[in-house]
């Protein structure tokens, strides 16, 4: 009876996100930031899912792969940024345990499906760079379903995992998450009770999804840029490279960030710290991809050009 009476209480207790405390000037100057930055966000991801529907030409597993990390970038911003805008805005700072812990279980669903797609696309560069006479056989549309369903699927379950561990934790002190949204070492700073296991468990699986992620990415690129190097002609070289470029750049900026936040022992250290490089990945990373990929990818330009001068 106690522990389910314990349960219900925690069920039903609320949370105040403190997001960036400041002058009413600076809060709602951040918030006129984030609103623009989710709007191009949208924008941007929506554009390349709908060129790469449009042109039969970017109809190939990579741009595939490219659609289901725009639909993602779409969907993981917005499970942080309209709460996040209201907070800054002063409206609604209060959230309840339920919609915290929903909000948490999306957003890093989405993220350790973003590190599980990247990795998937940089074994298809892997492929068509150094495989290039089997890659149709190889990477067909439906080995490249099996990696994107695979992809999700493994997302999701996993924080599943985590979300059931967090969702046993009480708390007793200030409900204050000094945070913009509900983030897992929040939740941690803030419990009563014992949190190794959930760090544990956060540590597990941000081992697993980064770093194994990471590490596949980074063997399909020694051995893409060893096979480059490779091609006697400059324009070959250049050629090549500009297939993976705009990944790289991507992953490049996604796993800096990711690393830094969750791949650690001790979940309890700069909160702030970890609150201004969240931004970094909640905000900006989703902003910023659909640009690299249309500013640094001559097929997408190309139907993009071609979309501006048809309408």
């Amino acid at each position: 009876m106690a522990g389910a009476e314990a349960e219900n209480q925690t069920s039903e207790q609320k949370f105040i996100l403190l997001g960036f405390p400041g002058t009413w000037y600076f809060r709602i100057s951040l918030a006129v930031l984030f609103s623009i930055m989710y709007f191009l966000t949208i924008l941007g991801n929506m554009t390349v899912m709908v060129l790469v529907w449009a042109h039969s030409w970017l109809h190939t597993p990579m741009y595939f792969f490219l659609c289901n990390l725009s639909f993602l970038e779409i969907w993981y911003t917005t499970a942080c940024a309209p709460n996040a805008i209201g907070v800054m805005f002063g409206n609604s700072p209060t959230i309840p345990f339920t919609s915290c812990l929903l909000q948490l279980y999306f957003i890093f669903s989405l993220g350790s499906t973003e590190c599980l797609i990247l990795a998937v696309m940089a074994y298809d560069r892997y492929l068509a760079i150094c495989h290039p006479l089997q890659y149709s056989s190889l990477m067909n549309s439906t080995f490249s379903a099996q990696l994107v369903l695979g992809s999700w699927l493994c997302g999701f379950l996993a924080i599943s995992v985590l979300a059931s561990l967090i969702s046993r934790l009480s708390f007793c002190g200030p409900s204050i998450i000094n945070h913009f949204f509900c983030d897992i070492d929040s939740w941690i700073a803030l419990s009563c009770t014992d949190t190794n296991l959930v760090e544990l468990a956060t540590f597990i699986i941000a081992i697993n999804f980064l770093l194994g992620s990471f590490m596949i990415t980074l063997v399909s690129y020694i051995y893409i840029i060893s096979t480059i190097l490779r091609i006697p002609s400059a324009q070959g070289r250049q050629r090549a490279f500009s297939t993976c470029s705009a990944h790289l750049t991507v992953v490049t900026i996604w796993y800096s960030s990711t690393i830094f936040l969750y791949v650690k022992p001790s979940a309890q250290n700069s909160l702030d710290l970890n609150k201004i490089v969240n931004v970094f990945n909640t905000f900006v990373t989703p902003l910023l991809n659909p640009f690299i990929y249309t500013l640094r990818n001559k097929e997408v330009k190309r139907a993009l050009e071609k979309a501006i001068n048809g309408m």
